[in-house]
């Protein structure tokens, strides 16, 4: 992980400050020493001189034809807000009622002992897994340098407490409602007629034969493919229960041939379009006034040369792929023989009519709903204070008007456009032909159950894992 380039700004004066620092405290001690042989310490660069005087910045021109504003009037003063009375004094809850003792349970009898549980039947050994192949070992990862220290970033101020918010007013007692009448009791509902039985279908008709396939021609052998490696020997499973075989679907009928569509009658050639008129040219706008000359930026100090970063531990060689055996060609297939044709589909019986339906009996009239008792009247709301009338605002001064622009030039009108040719009409289509009914597909056969798994027992998926009883496992 590389040192991001914000933290090397930051760090690169840092390190030349203290760097200069121990270059001038080491510069004086050693002009007193006794030995006079020894190399002197390089001298600290000289400190930057004092920055160049900006020019002064011109003038800029006052902006004639903008009249000055007149001030605003004074605001008048409001009246004081009268006071506003107090809340009604809150009536007194009534006492809650006594509730009665809770009776006394009894005593429960103590439960029967439950019979032992029988023991697990010994599970042959599970055949040995074979030894999976050895990894190789990777090479050792390579020593990044070591990441200068961060900076120590100041605390923080504390937030301000939030104050409690003022506590809410009990709610009032609700009043006492009437107790509501019981709902009159509604009348039994009505036995409806016996439907009358559905007429029996008559049977359909058998399906033809389907016309047995043609047999393909025999497939060329593929050439040997180069041997694999032996994989180590697979520990054998129980085997699975046989399928029960399917019912044969029936045979689908003929389908109709489609029809052949009519040719489309060629496009007409379209006429050739007209060139466009020249645009005639723009005219000219006035010239812009010139912008004042921007003062010379001052020249930036040279920034420090960044340090060399060490060099990068050289990583170990990969060894080389082994080269892959040569795929043998596949061989061309044999062409597909022509299906026979399918035999038309019977025609079905007619369905019988269904006889006419009961009608059914009239419902009861529903009893009329008991009156709701009146709603207690609340009492009656404080009247707020009237509002004071505010006073009328001054009419403020008007503004004056603003000086008109120049006025920019005409453009020139644009020439019409030529008209277009109108284009020659299409040919009618023909008619395409009606597609014949294509006939229902019969219904395909209900597919047997699946047969129902044996039961393992209380716990069998602990000792099928093999985190189960201690019986059988290497005892």
């Amino acid at each position: 992980m590389r040192t991001p380039p914000r933290w090397r700004s930051v760090l690169a004066p840092a390190a030349m400050a203290a760097a200069l620092a121990a270059a001038a405290l080491g510069g004086t001690g050693a002009a007193h020493a006794d030995d006079h042989d020894a190399p002197h310490a390089a001298t600290p660069a000289p400190a930057h001189g004092p920055q160049p005087a900006h020019p002064a910045k011109p003038d800029h021109p006052a902006e004639p034809g903008r009249p000055q504003y007149p001030g605003k009037p004074d605001q008048p003063v409001h009246p004081a807000k009268p006071e506003q009375p107090g809340h009604p004094a809150k009536p007194e809850q009534p006492e809650q009622p006594v509730h009665p003792a809770k009776p006394e349970y009894p005593v429960h009898p103590d439960k029967p002992q439950y019979p032992g549980k029988p023991e697990r039947p010994v599970h042959p050994d599970k055949p040995a897994h074979p030894a999976k192949p050895v990894t190789p070992v990777t090479p050792v990862k390579p020593e990044y340098p070591a990441h200068p220290a961060k900076p120590v970033h100041p605390e923080k101020p504390a937030h301000p407490v939030t104050p409690e918010k003022p506590a809410y007013p009990a709610k009032p007692v609700k009043p006492e409602y009437p107790a509501k009448p019981a709902h009159p009791a509604t009348p039994a509902k009505p036995a409806y007629p016996a439907k009358p039985a559905k007429p029996e279908q008559p049977s359909k008709p058998a399906y033809p034969a389907k016309p047995a396939k043609p047999e393909y021609p025999a497939k060329p052998a593929h050439p040997a493919t180069p041997a694999k490696p032996a994989y180590p020997a697979k520990p054998a499973y129980p085997a699975k229960p046989a399928k029960p075989e399917y019912p044969s679907k029936p045979a689908k009928p003929d389908y109709p041939a489609k029809p052949a569509y009519p040719a489309k009658p060629a496009k007409p050639e379209y006429p050739s379009k007209p060139a466009y008129p020249a645009k005639p040219a723009k005219p000219e706008q006035p010239s812009k006034p010139a912008y004042p000359a921007k003062p010379a930026k001052p020249d930036y100090p040279s920034k420090p040369a960044k340090p060399e970063l060490p060099a990068k531990p050289a990583y170990p060689a990969k060894p080389a792929k082994p080269d892959y055996p040569a795929k043998p060609a596949h061989p061309s297939k044999p062409a597909k023989p022509a299906y026979p044709a399918k035999p038309s589909k019977p025609d079905h019986p007619a369905k019988p009519a269904y006889p006419a339906k009961p009608a059914k009996p009239e419902q009861p009239s529903k009893p009329a709903y008991p009156a709701k008792p009146a709603k207690p009247e609340y009492p009656s709301k404080p009247a707020h204070p009237a509002k004071p009338d505010h006073p009328a605002k001054p009419a403020y001064p008007s503004k004056p008007a603003k000086p008109e622009h120049p006025s920019k030039p005409a453009y020139p009108s644009k020439p019409a456009k030529p008209e277009h040719p109108s284009k020659p009409a299409h040919p009618s289509k023909p008619v395409k032909p009606e597609h014949p009914s294509k006939p229902a597909h019969p219904s395909k056969p209900d597919h047997p159950s699946k047969p129902a798994k044996p039961s393992k027992g209380k716990h069998s998926g602990h000792e099928d894992k093999g985190h189960g009883g201690h019986e059988g496992h290497g005892d």
